[in-house]
């Protein structure tokens, strides 16, 4: 029996229709993997958890892309009201990917484009997804030339669980299994470190509430950036440092992560995620 057995199962259908927060308070959390086994089992029992095919953990591939001089990095690390992310996501067990440009304006409002992508191209843009790049670019005022600079930068793999609390009023994702790996090989993994997120309205949900009994308090973080900056000290950390003095400064100690060869060999039917989700970063 795994962690999330003990739950009823829900679909991935029914609980985009019950979870579906016009407005959502989204938060992180940096967990002990040792944790997080007692921090589930005190969850409302009537909390369901994601399956598909008697499966409850799925594996996830995230490349993303920047300019030479890490614009995107940069401003997030600011931060900027004007910023962009840009990334193909994956899901290794179907060998289905998509990719997904999220770009913030300069009143505020975030906009995502997420499309399907040729699984075979997800370490690297083509020529119709750099035009369509620079067409989001001239909407928070970067020069649209500015695409063909992109390249990958940053590649992450998880596990992920998704937990929907009852009667719709939250939704929760588990990543586990975490690991960051640069074009060259370089890279960290957290394996005794999970990253909780909750989604909810306007009240906190069932999971905030078991955290924040338990000591654990929302923390800023990126996988992207937060990443990149462990890897390297020399970019600028502040936004993250109580972080990057904590399990990330460890992981990056410690022996480089390798990317896995090849992707799980039993494929299974994902179908595509909910539109209005935010991007996990």
């Amino acid at each position: 029996m795994t962690t999330f057995d003990r739950f009823a199962p829900v679909t991935l259908d029914a609980l985009v229709a019950e979870a579906s927060f016009l407005t959502r308070v989204d938060r992180k959390y940096i967990v002990p993997r040792a944790d997080l086994d007692r921090l589930i089992a005190a969850l409302d029992p009537g909390t369901r958890a994601l399956e598909i095919d008697g499966r409850h953990e799925f594996s996830y591939e995230s490349v993303y892309f920047d300019t030479p001089d890490l614009l995107s990095f940069r401003m997030a690390a600011q931060p900027r009201r004007r910023r962009f992310k840009l990334r193909t996501r994956s899901y290794l067990d179907t060998g289905t990917s998509y990719l997904e440009i999220k770009t913030r304006g300069a009143r505020g409002t975030t906009v995502k484009d997420r499309g399907e992508y040729d699984t075979r191209a997800r370490h690297r843009l083509t020529d119709e997804a750099r035009n369509d790049v620079a067409d989001a670019f001239a909407t928070i005022g970067v020069a649209g030339e500015r695409a063909a600079d992109l390249d990958a930068t940053l590649l992450t793999r998880y596990r992920r669980a998704t937990l929907l609390a009852p009667d719709g009023a939250g939704r929760a994702t588990v990543d586990t299994a975490l690991e960051w790996v640069e074009p060259d090989g370089h890279g960290f993994a957290l394996p005794g470190t999970a990253i909780v997120e909750t989604k909810s309205g306007a009240r906190p949900s069932d999971v905030d509430r078991v955290l924040w009994r338990a000591g654990h308090r929302p923390a800023t973080v990126s996988k992207y950036a937060t990443g990149l900056a462990a890897l390297h000290p020399e970019l600028p950390r502040n936004r993250w440092a109580r972080l990057l003095r904590g399990p990330f400064e460890q992981a990056r100690r410690a022996a480089p992560a390798q990317p896995a060869t090849t992707p799980p060999t039993t494929p299974i039917a994902i179908p595509e995620e909910d539109p209005s989700c935010s991007v996990a970063a």
